[in-house]
């Protein structure tokens, strides 16, 4: 009932969600959450993590008791025989064979064992308690590269939409140019060379426009896919808020921040040597003794007529019990448990080198990304300065051709380079919100995106 009402409970949350997505734009926060609850691959990992809960309680039950039950029946269609000598009935020097047991056979028990000293098996315990948390480091890992790789994607959709409204305001403007154009051509003041060079650049622009639209489709799919979302959700998201962003970038960043033991990459590491250390354990708990408590009990009968369970039959019933200890010595196995043992001791020393790797690699991407973050911070006040002043360009080019005092040439090139300062500007944003993902990574804080 429990289930049902978790799965229920789920499905209206999802249908919420969508009601939402919708009705409202989704922010940031918003996709990462979705995607931390519906991301198939995420999901995968946590099934991992559940199977790790289980395998710690299968090895937790070889220190239980271990009870079982048997029963059998047995029809003795030839029964042995014994061979006595001729003494026993008075015929010296002879043999005779005599029948052994009864036809029918029935028995049924129960049997216990109980571990009392298996360092195997209290090993196996705490190395199975280390490998759900590892299994939980694991899915700590799935869920950052699900925040990073989501919130690439939606800042990759935001800056595309950006691009848009960029291509919209120079159709605008070459559309109101196509107007002043046509106007000047028919009062035989333009060329219509020059017309129809106009209606060329707004071809191209309305083509661009097109491509660009399919281009955000595809990427938004990319989002819902790695959202876990189903494609054919309709979903919103806000405009670039490009003053935020430059607030943003202009503020003083942490850069010194770094503690390699906040990667969960290298808790990974750890975690893992201390499970080779206990698989170290093990193997050399398999020269120690094991000592185990058995105890069982059976009832029994017998009888040379079909009648074993009737009331007042023929049947011999008798029960027997017995307990006791077993205690096994290991002496030789042919070096087997030595070569385990230093098997376990080059892990241990290859993992050494490859944490050595590790954190050179991850102080790497900590020191690069801090250099990009800076080269994405200067990008963006030049191509601002840029923006300005190919917008200075554009006006006055247009202001020059209004008068006759320039050619169309002129504004078709001012109007190229305004679109290409804008676009460039655009993607800096982009290159920096990136950059600060991978800043926000390397430090070990992904989840702060949450927040």
């Amino acid at each position: 009932m429990k289930r049902i009402t978790g799965i229920l409970l789920l499905s209206l949350s999802i249908l919420g969600f969508k009601a939402e997505a919708q009705n409202n734009e989704l922010s940031l926060k918003d996709c990462l959450k979705y995607a931390l609850a519906n991301n198939q691959r995420l999901a995968s990992t946590k099934l991992n993590e559940e199977s790790g809960r289980y395998k710690t309680d299968e090895i937790r039950a070889q220190a239980l008791p271990q009870i079982n039950a048997n029963a059998n029946f047995t029809d003795n269609v030839l029964k042995q025989q014994m061979v006595l000598p001729g003494e026993l009935v008075g015929r010296p020097g002879s043999v005779m064979a005599v029948e052994a047991g009864t036809t029918y056979n029935a028995s049924a028990g129960v049997e216990l064992n109980q571990q009392l000293f298996n360092q195997q098996v209290f090993t196996g315990l705490k190395a199975a308690k280390k490998s759900e948390q590892y299994y939980q480091l694991s899915t700590a890992m799935s869920e950052e590269e699900v925040l990073q790789g989501v919130s690439k994607l939606y800042y990759t959709v935001l800056v595309a939409q950006q691009k848009i409204d960029v291509i919209d305001a120079n159709i605008k403007r070459v559309e109101q140019l196509v107007k002043t154009t046509t106007s000047q051509y028919q009062n035989g003041l333009a060329k219509k060379v020059d017309l129809d060079r106009i209606k060329v650049n707004l071809t191209n622009l309305n083509t661009q426009r097109i491509e660009l639209t399919n281009t955000i489709t595809l990427q938004t799919n990319q989002l819902k896919y790695a959202m876990g979302m189903p494609i054919e959700q309709t979903i919103a998201l806000p405009k670039l808020d490009l003053k935020a962003i430059e607030r943003q970038s202009a503020a003083t960043l942490a850069l010194d921040q770094f503690n390699i033991n906040n990667r969960t990459e290298f808790k990974l590491l750890d975690k893992q040597g201390e499970l080779l250390q206990l698989q170290r354990k093990a193997n050399i708990s398999e020269y120690y003794p094991t000592v185990s408590l058995f105890a069982n009990y059976s009832y029994n009968g017998l009888s040379n007529e079909f009648d074993l369970y009737k009331s007042g039959g023929s049947a011999t019933w008798y029960d027997m019990s017995s307990v006791g200890l077993r205690v096994r010595i290991p002496i030789f196995d042919g070096f087997a448990r030595r070569s385990r043992v230093n098997q376990t001791n080059v892990s241990i020393k290859q993992l050494d080198k490859s944490k050595e790797y590790t954190k050179l690699s991850l102080n790497m991407a900590y020191e690069n990304s801090k250099i990009q973050l800076k080269n994405s911070l200067n990008t963006i006040a030049s191509q601002k300065e840029n923006v300005a002043l190919a917008e200075e360009v554009y006006k006055s080019s247009q202001n020059n051709y209004n008068l006759g005092l320039a050619d169309l040439t002129d504004l078709l090139a001012a109007e190229v380079s305004l679109t290409e300062a804008q676009n460039n500007y655009s993607q800096a944003l982009l290159n920096y919100k990136i950059a600060e993902i991978e800043l926000i990574k390397s430090n070990g804080n992904l989840r702060t995106l949450l927040n």
